[in-house]
């Protein structure tokens, strides 16, 4: 990135008159002084803390500039700023230009559950065909997406956006700043339904997408999401794909095989290529499907993405195995849970091949509302004791699931803590043993990643 402190400012409406320094080139843009470094165009933003608080900081570390709304009187002296109203509004201003100005084709990615995974798979078969830039982490909100964009580097031809979102008006928000030539709804669950009302509420929040959607751009969608086929009814047929399990959408898989380490599938469109993903799970194969769609949209057949589908990058948390304690193997996915995809990795660990326990360390989901209760008892159904030998439960909204499989595990195979990490933690180590599974999933807020950190062997 490249821009001069007058291009910024005429990108951005500045109030001031800057133009003694009009020639200064920023290279980067931070909202953390922290990692303000010479070149950068610091942003001061209101949050808890107000960011004009810290510019001496920003400045000591070396940033060459920055936004200021503040009065002017009170910018720090013989140090270019750029006025303007609202930091935050001037900082996806200046996103929106530079994407305008370096043009790469735009994918934005939304979901319930799995649109990190599918980001990432995604940009492993897109980089079969061009110089692909993408979210990093979880900088998918209304300030991470145009920071996002800002650190794209100047010869990206295609950008992979995650678009996430608590309530409803912030993805249309992001699609409106982004414009997205191809969006993708990986699926519709319960995440945040307690601020959204209903699934039909959430569908709305991410059918959003759509809202800045180019005229000749593609929304790809699961075409079995009654709520989806619904919404998209109004649109043209030419700007919809579907992918899902069954025969009526457009890419759809003839065979799953699923494994520890990998899942492989067959889809229709072509049956002569064997696709393989490195990870577990027929829910995975859905957001396969959803980042081949893109692919195929992108000219990349999946003759030619499937080798790279196969090598892709999954961000920490996801559905990873790591080595545990005596010998043991941990499933993590322990960052977010919702409960059509706690059921799903369920599912799929039950149906494991192992030679010790199957052990279940399951986290309170947050966000349910009204549906907390109802929800987390459901999950009862997908905990089969002649499967899994042991449950460990964490957390206050769990408390109806401990009673729910009270009548059908032994009292000595369920375990539940209101908020007593350390003991669960004791406990769940004196229990493992060699070749036993472990899967930790949960919603991120209730940090059972120092769970898996202290069962976790480390090379």
């Amino acid at each position: 990135m490249k821009l001069t402190l007058k291009e910024i400012a005429q990108a951005v409406g500045a109030v001031n008159d800057s133009t003694q320094w009009e020639d200064l080139t920023i290279v980067n843009v931070q909202f953390d002084t922290r990692k303000s470094t010479k070149g950068s165009l610091f942003v001061p933003l209101k949050g808890a803390n107000d960011g004009h608080d810290f510019i001496h900081s920003a400045i000591e570390n070396g940033a060459t500039a920055s936004f200021w709304s503040a009065p002017l009187d009170q910018a720090p002296a013989h140090f270019p700023v750029i006025q303007v109203e609202d930091s935050l509004l001037a900082l996806q201003q200046l996103a929106k230009y530079y994407l305008e100005k370096i043009g790469p084709k735009v994918v934005g990615i939304t979901g319930s559950n799995g649109k990190t995974t599918t980001k990432d798979m995604t940009e492993a078969i897109l980089s079969a065909k061009y110089n692909v830039h993408k979210t990093q982490g979880n900088f998918n909100n209304h300030i991470g997406l145009p920071i996002t964009i800002l650190e794209m580097p100047s010869d990206t031809e295609v950008v992979i956006l995650e678009m996430g979102m608590n309530h409803a008006g912030e993805i249309e928000l992001l699609s409106k700043l982004a414009q997205p030539d191809i969006a993708v709804i990986t699926m519709i669950g319960e995440s945040h339904i307690e601020y959204l009302g209903s699934r039909a509420g959430i569908a709305d929040a991410k059918m959003e997408i759509t809202a800045g959607l180019k005229e000749t751009g593609c929304l790809i969608f699961p075409g079995e999401e009654p709520l989806l086929v619904e919404k998209t009814s109004n649109l043209p047929t030419k700007q919809l794909a579907t992918f899902g399990m069954k025969e009526t959408n457009d890419l759809y898989p003839l065979t799953i095989q699923s494994g520890m380490m990998e899942t492989t599938f067959i889809t229709n469109t072509a049956p002569e290529i064997s696709c393989s993903i490195p990870v577990l799970g027929t829910y995975n194969v859905s957001n396969a499907l959803a980042a081949l769609t893109v692919g195929i949209k992108l000219a990349i057949p999946i003759q030619e993405s499937a080798p790279f589908l196969a090598k892709f990058n999954l961000t920490k948390n996801r559905t990873e195995w790591l080595k545990g304690i005596n010998n043991s193997m941990i499933l993590n996915d322990a960052y977010n849970a919702n409960p059509t995809a706690m059921n799903a990795v369920l599912d799929n660990f039950s149906e494991l091949e192992n030679q010790g326990k199957k052990i279940a360390v399951l986290g309170d989901m947050l966000e349910l509302g009204e549906l907390s209760k109802e929800m987390h008892e459901s999950v009862a159904e997908h905990l089969n004791p002649k499967k899994i030998s042991e449950v460990y439960l964490y957390g206050t909204e769990m408390s109806v699931l401990f009673a729910k499989l009270t009548s059908t595990f032994s009292p000595e195979k369920v375990h539940y803590y209101a908020a007593d990490k350390e003991q669960l933690i004791a406990d769940l180590t004196e229990s493992i043993q060699s070749n036993d599974h472990i899967l930790v999933k949960s919603s991120f807020g209730t940090n059972l990643l120092a769970v898996v950190t202290a069962i976790q062997t480390i090379d």
